[in-house]
């Protein structure tokens, strides 16, 4: 099963991992909640800090020229990317789960989701560019198998340069036309344009980015921005954009075209060029070979966003956030090259290397003004750890009827294994399964009552691990079955665990939500199907297909070679595992969300159950358990306001315009986030926990930096001011209950203090309070 991993991509809106849950977005004392979890559904936080948002003062900024021909230059294949083509395809026809054929409806379908993938919201091009390229509609296909690439790379390029025409207007637009902007006309701009019609003229394209710029301007002036800065504020926005576009060469082209023809296949089957290739394995094993920085590109500079904890770079204490790298050196006597203006990630390719490598940085630090501050900084690179995405594990205290239980928590964010590290033999390499196994002994240990495996926002990972994991909380049985395809078209194959050693075998819950996927729904399935624990959460993501990653000459491809089924016979596919008690789940709102929303997704369908043990008569107490979660969640602050939340986000949702009126649409603003702010303060009053206090909307920036403050605090403020996760103490007391059901009740490690009651009546004040 080794090179088996099982992966959910851009099932969020195409950002990638999902945001934290609402409870983390009030950890600072008088944050305005409200303001907090509407920002929750209309923003998406990049969890890669390379497309953070980040201010940095320099000397001067250097732009790129307001001028298209400039700008523009045709990217064009070379000799590498056309071999590489027609080995994907053949790769894709002998090795893919489903028959593929490279025909005319293959071409239409590749030329459709190029487009969209390019366009998708028809802002750039027109009508007639569409019409024009419609000519190669049906012939990729034969192009593709020649190994011409030409045609992809013509559709890019017209894109492109409608890409730097769109901005360049905006631009000019900002600057110059801004004070033409009426925010008293009754005007609506359209959320999503996908069903839209393409603009037949520039005049139409015209309008439809004058109403986007006009809705950014308005926003910026309701946080009480006056129009000079908020020019100032758009036009760096989007000359930004232009410089960050004028540096797009053929390999980007290369990958995007390539990624496309995979992705028509089915919307799991990928192409990765060798860096993109490289990126891939580097998440799935957890680790990389380089100084532990995470760096965002900024105007013409490279800055440092964050240091990894216990990575090179920290350890050695010279580089810090926010210093910006404008030249690199190899070696301890290499030339210093400048890198100030390049591609972030041709400069993170100059950075990573081979453990034990010297690299040397000229770093303008973070406090400088200017290049005159640079100096010179020698790191030696070596295998750096992403902690965040390895099993870690917390005691919580389950508060049940005056009494205090203790239930142990861990926490897997994916499904890793590095599969490098243990072909070459070396004994300490990464596993999930091996490190939850390690920290379920800690918890024994510790004398937990029981366990809840949080699988939340687990996209998947390895197949092998997925297995392994089952293992941990069973004697020995068959934990998935695989149908194949290929030569073994139809033949299914069950998998399981062999060793009869139970590492934990107390009460478990898992926890999952719609972002649990994959190697998640395997193991949350198991669960269920041998009724060894309960299941919790959110309906889940419901990709029940196997991916397998096969090296090529050039890069790599990620393709469907198989389904998994369930040990019952059902497939995940579509329909994802269904929690045995539902908790409020926000992704349940997203419409775009889930494997039945992707467009190619493979069907749902059974297979023949394989013979398996029940370990507990969870579905004769089901009812009950249901009854009393149901019962405390009507009087559970936190369930109210998780479920007001959902309520509302579905209500916004069915919003399709957005008001270019000023008062219609801070009239929209404050009722949503009036909204929001009385129901946070309601469920904080329930709990005697302090009041928040309405403050006036804030600016862009200052919303964006409040959501960077809530990713990035400090360990001693979450410490002290973050409150629990009202989910995971939820599956806390259903493990209780579920024990007590089941005839085992748990041992009590105290009794609590009993809760005192306010001596002041609080109310919360219809009109805006003011605040000094």
């Amino acid at each position: 099963m080794r090179g088996v991993t099982l992966s959910t991509a851009n099932h969020e809106i195409k950002h990638g991992v999902p945001l934290k849950p609402w409870y983390q977005a009030m950890r600072r004392t008088g944050a305005n909640a409200g303001k907090s979890l509407l920002l929750a559904w209309m923003l998406s936080v990049p969890v890669m800090a390379q497309d953070a948002a980040l201010e940095a003062t320099v000397e001067e900024e250097v732009f790129a020229p307001l001028d298209v021909e400039a700008l523009y230059h045709a990217m064009e294949p070379i000799p590498v990317y056309g071999r590489t083509a027609i080995e994907l395809l053949r790769e894709l026809e002998t090795k893919h789960y489903s028959p593929v054929s490279f025909d005319d409806r293959f071409s239409a379908e590749v030329f459709d989701y190029y487009i969209e993938a390019l366009d998708g919201q028809k802002l750039y091009f027109l009508s007639s560019d569409v019409l024009a390229l419609s000519s190669l509609r049906a012939t990729l296909d034969d192009t593709l198998k020649a190994g011409d690439l030409q045609p992809g790379f013509d559709i890019y390029n017209l894109y492109h340069k409608r890409l730097l025409q769109r901005l360049v207007w905006a631009v000019e637009f900002v600057e110059g036309g801004l004070d033409t902007l009426d925010f008293d006309t009754q005007e609506e701009l359209l959320i999503d344009r996908e069903d839209s019609p393409w603009a037949n003229t520039i005049e139409e394209l015209d309008d439809l980015w004058r109403q986007r710029i006009k809705s950014s301007a308005l926003s910026l002036s309701l946080t009480g921005m006056e129009m000079p800065l908020i020019q100032e504020r758009l036009s760096k926005r989007f000359r930004n954009q232009l410089t960050q576009i004028s540096k797009t060469n053929d390999r980007d082209v290369f990958q995007a075209y390539l990624a496309t023809v995979a992705r028509t296949v089915d919307p799991h089957t990928s192409y990765f060029s060798p860096r993109d290739s490289e990126n891939f394995n580097m998440g799935l094993r957890g680790s990389l070979q380089g100084i532990g920085a995470q760096l965002t590109s900024e105007d013409e500079y490279t800055k440092v966003a964050e240091l990894i904890k216990g990575g090179p770079a920290e350890q050695a204490g010279e580089l810090k956030a926010g210093d910006r790298i404008i030249g690199i050196a190899q070696g301890v006597d290499g030339e210093m090259k400048d890198v100030i203006g390049l591609r972030l990630d041709d400069v993170v390719d100059q950075i990573r290397g081979e453990k034990g490598s010297t690299v040397r940085l000229n770093v303008i630090p973070a406090e400088a003004t200017g290049e005159a501050a640079a100096r010179e900084i020698v790191i030696v690179r070596d295998m750096v750890e992403l902690s965040e995405q390895f099993a870690r594990s917390e005691v919580i205290d389950i508060e049940v009827e005056d009494q205090i239980y203790k239930v142990g928590v861990i926490t897997l964010p994916s499904f890793y294994f590095d599969f490098e590290a243990a072909a070459a033999g070396l004994p300490n390499y990464r596993s999930s399964a091996r490190d939850v196994r390690a920290l379920l002994e800690e918890l024994n240990q510790q004398d937990v009552e029981a366990v809840v495996v949080d699988l939340r926002y687990n996209g998947g990972g390895s197949l092998n691990e997925a297995n392994e994991l089952v293992g941990l909380f069973i004697e020995s049985g068959p934990t998935v079955q695989i149908r194949y395809s290929g030569q073994r078209n139809g033949f299914v194959r069950s998998y399981g665990d062999s060793d009869t050693d139970i590492v934990y075998d107390g009460p478990l819950a898992v926890l999952v939500n719609r972002a649990s996927a994959s190697a998640s729904e395997i193991f949350a399935g198991a669960i269920q199907d041998y009724q060894r624990g309960v299941v919790l959460g959110g309906q889940t993501f419901g990709k029940g297909t196997v991916q397998e990653i096969i090296p090529m000459n050039y890069g790599q491809v990620k393709l469907t070679r198989s389904k998994f089924y369930r040990i019952s016979g059902a497939s995940t596919q579509h329909r994802g595992v269904l929690p045995d008690i539902n908790f409020p789940d926000r992704y349940q709102t997203i419409e775009t969300m889930g494997e039945s929303n992707l467009d190619g997704a493979l069907p749902w369908d059974t297979v023949r159950p394989v013979e398996y043990r029940s370990y507990l008569p969870l579905r004769d107490i089901l009812p009950e358990l249901q009854a009393r979660h149901e019962e405390r969640a009507a009087q559970d602050p936190d369930f109210i306001f998780l479920n007001d939340t959902v309520e509302r986000m579905l209500e916004a949702r069915q919003r399709t315009t957005i008001p270019l009126n000023r008062d219609a649409l801070k009239a929209q603003r404050d009722a949503d986030r009036r909204a929001a702010f009385d129901a946070n303060n309601l469920r904080l009053l329930a709990k005697g926990l302090p009041l928040e206090v309405w403050e006036n909307e804030e600016s862009d920036e200052e919303l964006e930096n409040d959501l960077a403050l809530l990713s990035s605090e400090s360990e001693e403020e979450e410490d002290t001011q973050e409150e629990a996760d009202p989910l995971l103490l939820e599956s806390g007391r259903v493990l209780v209950d579920m024990a007590e059901l089941l005839g085992k009740p748990m041992n009590a490690v105290e009794q609590s203090a009993p809760m005192q009651s306010a001596a002041v009546a609080i109310s919360i004040p219809s009109e805006k309070p003011t605040v000094e």
